[in-house]
């Protein structure tokens, strides 16, 4: 078979939640950073495929079809993920690591994300890849952004609980192929099913509201969203940190740790 049993890729997914556990930290951050600047470019690449579409069905299914690459990106490179590594949950209860090597993996993973990402959404409202159309991409930008400030805590909660299902399943599918289509397709359709709906990616989200916020100290494109009569009143950094990454951060943490302690309890727990 071309393909790992289920039993198969629990065991296999427990000895590797194990190794990201012990991995050294400096490593471990420098695989993050190149994890969130993937994760961001699949992010920048749709904004700019879509910022012009005014059909939402048209640009919701152009998002699925792009930004999945960024996470095959990330599994085919090795690189951490802190919403995939959620699944270090799988090696928690198989005994194969401790609760506190998880949180440490987590902690220095998120921040190489973040770093990542962020640096790619500064790149882009600074550099002038938002100059497309006119501008009208970074006032995009700015708009999607503000959005998503502007989403109820427990939405945000919600919808993040519903995007890491599907993340961390694409990271299981990805895994239980032994050649390089099966774990790209793996990956891609559950990451675009997420896409398509409109579903909360905390990593995402440290570009997608940050370019946001970036590009709105570029005083061009802040004049151009004022003549265009932009809402913006929403897209702060307060609003970011506590309105949408907090709650979505949660809401993905729960998602992804569910399906994983199902997952194990379904076919990794050793039966009496």
């Amino acid at each position: 078979m071309n393909l790992f049993t289920p039993k198969e890729c629990a065991a296999n997914h427990a000895a590797a939640g194990r190794a990201k556990t012990q991995m050294p930290v400096l490593k471990m951050f420098l695989l993050a950073v190149l994890a969130g600047a993937f994760i961001a470019m699949g992010a920048a690449v749709t904004n700019t495929a879509v910022h012009s579409i005014g059909n939402v069905g048209v640009a919701r299914m152009v998002c699925g079809l792009l930004f999945p690459f960024g996470l095959a990106m990330v599994v085919l490179t090795g690189a951490e993920l802190f919403t995939g590594n959620t699944l270090i949950i799988i090696s928690v209860l198989d005994g194969q690591a401790t609760a506190a090597g998880m949180v440490r993996n987590w902690a220095v993973v998120y921040l190489g994300n973040a770093v990542g990402a962020m640096l790619v959404a500064a790149g882009c409202a600074f550099g002038g890849q938002l100059d497309y159309s006119g501008g009208h991409l970074a006032a995009f930008t700015m708009e999607l952004a503000a959005g998503k400030c502007a989403l109820p805590v427990g939405n945000a909660i919600l919808l993040g609980i519903l995007c890491n299902v599907l993340v961390t399943a694409g990271v299981l599918l990805s895994l239980s192929a032994k050649d390089l289509t099966g774990r790209v397709v793996g990956a891609y359709l559950p990451v675009a099913f997420f896409v398509i709906c409109g579903f909360e990616h905390c990593i995402a989200n440290l570009f997608y509201i940050p370019a946001g916020l970036f590009a709105r100290a570029v005083p061009a494109y802040a004049a151009l969203a004022a003549d265009m009569g932009s809402d913006l009143s929403a897209l702060t950094w307060g609003a970011f940190l506590f309105r949408n990454l907090l709650p979505v951060t949660v809401g993905n943490i729960l998602g992804g740790t569910a399906l994983g302690g199902l997952y194990w309890y379904c076919h990794g727990r050793r039966e009496p």
